[in-house]
């Protein structure tokens, strides 16, 4: 398998504190990887260090064999890594169709384009329906699928997700669940998702690691991992 992103030995910092202590990850083409873990344990540093919005201080942050540790996030998103990040910040004065053009601002390949958008209309119908309505006025639920469709308007090789369950009732998590898998399925798109829904992500992940105070401390597949008695005792709840 081609690894697609590789975290090497990585250290990052919120100024004199130290946030993540020697991480060591690697995500393959075409997988779900998911990073599990407490609150506050480092998950969604993991992901902004990945996006250069915080700068590993020490060892390497690999994107398709190159490293990317130092370089600025707008650089980072135009070689094809795409966050939604945790508490979905869409453009809420926008119109849904508008904050999907945002998505696509760095393409000019307008059928693609177009095709990419009714592909988000295909995936996520309310979103057809309410394609005029600003950003602002939609629900929880709606406002993440937005963010969500936003992201895949980038076509993204590598698409972040930081914490998509959160706020939100049980059966739009599991639509939101079922589209990520869909979109990993149809389209090969490399999924690292965060997310404190230990149990769902586990579900729909081909790997996990287990994080906790900024230290990766367990690794495996998915089905070990919801079998681990360590793993089911603090974060499943069994």
């Amino acid at each position: 398998m081609t690894k697609i992103l590789e975290l090497k030995n990585v250290d990052s910092f919120y100024g004199n504190i130290q946030a993540l202590y020697d991480i060591n990850l690697h995500i393959d083409q075409g997988e779900i990887i998911t990073l599990i873990g407490a609150n506050g344990a480092g998950k969604s540093t993991t992901l902004m260090t990945v996006c250069g919005v915080v700068q590993a201080r020490n060892g390497q942050v690999m994107y398709d064999g190159e490293e990317i540790t130092k370089e600025a996030p707008n650089k980072i998103v135009a070689q094809g890594i795409c966050q939604v990040p945790e508490g979905r910040l869409i453009f809420p004065e926008l119109t849904v169709q508008e904050n999907l053009d945002m998505g696509a601002f760095m393409r000019n390949d307008k059928e693609g384009i177009k095709r990419d958008m009714e592909y988000s209309f295909d995936l996520f119908p309310i979103l057809a329906e309410r394609r005029k309505q600003q950003g602002g006025t939609l629900s929880g639920g709606e406002q993440q699928m937005l963010a969500i469709a936003r992201a895949l308007m980038a076509k993204p090789r590598l698409l972040l997700l930081d914490e998509p369950s959160m706020g939100l009732a049980p059966l739009i998590v599991k639509q939101i669940f079922d589209i990520i898998k869909k979109v990993n399925a149809e389209h090969n798109t490399t999924i690292f998702l965060v997310e404190q829904n230990a149990n769902l992500a586990l579900k729909i992940a081909h790997r996990g690691y287990v994080m906790e105070n900024g230290r990766i401390v367990l690794t495996d597949t998915c089905d070990k991992l919801l079998a681990d008695e360590q793993v089911k005792k603090a974060y499943l709840g069994l």
